[in-house]
């Protein structure tokens, strides 16, 4: 096959462009797919994208990636069928139109109506489309924009619980427990895409709390916590059996505190006592001293400390 000669300065955008208008006049792709029909099948669905956001440099990035292995593949002899797929659910779906409706949290949806709000959650989950398709095909990337799977659609929804129902059957399904960051406006943990969207750092409100040890006089556990609000209903103090714990005398008191935090916390005027593992701590009983002393500490900050002492 002999290319095109080109002559003069060569203006790349406008070379795509003539590929890109022979392919689709010629309908290049679907005859890529009709040669390979019979041909072993290689699955591919796009990841997909939600349509609710316009496209970004990143999306170019990721998806010629996807369009390399898929134009790979079908050279090697595989029945490349590429599915276009559109994510509509998630929580920075209705977060936009919590925006677009000028309305706050689950009082706000109820008090609007959840159907209602269901419905603009619906139709805002394509107001971009035009732009991803554009891109899609200003790229060059390959893929089945007129048949896409939609992840709101009953047929998909049942298709997921299908495969959840045959994992179960073949007790590949557990129950676990795992710590998810949490949106106490959304009341909904959050995925680490949605946390990266809003991610920022601020002062967390804490407090230091002594704890009075009853088996001695004037001696405290110095406790750390970002949520005071759930000391009325905590029973026990938890300390890490490797950590080492120093009891120290301090402006007249003896304190427990996590030696990595001492100094830190209390700075230099204080005097060692004893060196505990944090094993040797258990069992201890105490009650609440009416001594608190309110700090501001910046989140990463609370996040080393919480490493050391906590309160559980």
């Amino acid at each position: 096959m002999k290319f095109k000669e080109r002559t003069g300065k060569v203006q790349i955008p406008i070379i795509e462009e003539e590929i890109l208008k022979f392919w689709e006049s010629s309908s290049i792709f679907q005859k890529s797919l009709k040669i390979r029909a019979s041909s072993p099948h290689f699955v591919f669905y796009e990841g997909p994208p939600t349509a609710n956001g316009r496209p970004g440099i990143h999306h170019v990035m990721s998806r010629t990636i996807k369009d390399v292995i898929c134009r790979y593949k079908t050279m090697r002899g595989f029945f490349v069928n590429r599915k276009a797929g559109w994510d509509t659910h998630g929580l920075p779906v209705e977060i936009e139109v919590e925006k677009m409706l000028n309305i706050e949290g689950k009082e706000g949806i109820e008090k609007y109506g959840i159907e209602k709000f269901n419905q603009k959650c619906r139709e805002s989950v394509f107001n971009y489309k035009k732009e991803w398709d554009d891109l899609t095909k200003r790229i060059g990337f390959w893929l089945d924009l007129d048949n896409p799977y939609i992840t709101f659609q009953n047929d998909y929804i049942e298709t997921v619980w299908w495969i959840l129902k045959n994992f179960y059957e073949r007790k590949l399904i557990y129950k676990g427990f795992k710590i998810l960051p949490y949106c106490p406006r959304c009341e909904t943990p959050l995925s680490s895409h949605e946390v990266s969207q809003g991610y920022r750092e601020v002062k967390d409100p804490s407090i230091y709390i002594k704890f009075k040890i009853l088996q001695e006089s004037e001696t405290y556990f110095l406790v750390w916590t970002t949520t005071p609000w759930t000391l009325i209903s905590n029973v026990a103090l938890a300390v890490h059996p490797d950590v080492e714990y120093l009891k120290v005398k301090f402006k007249g008191e003896k304190l427990f505190i996590a030696e990595p935090r001492a100094a830190e916390v209390l700075g230099t005027e204080f005097e060692v006592l004893e060196r505990l593992k944090g094993w040797q701590l258990e069992h201890i009983s105490t009650w609440i001293s009416p001594t608190v002393e309110r700090v501001s500490i910046t989140f990463p900050q609370a996040q080393r400390m919480v490493q050391s002492v906590y309160f559980g």
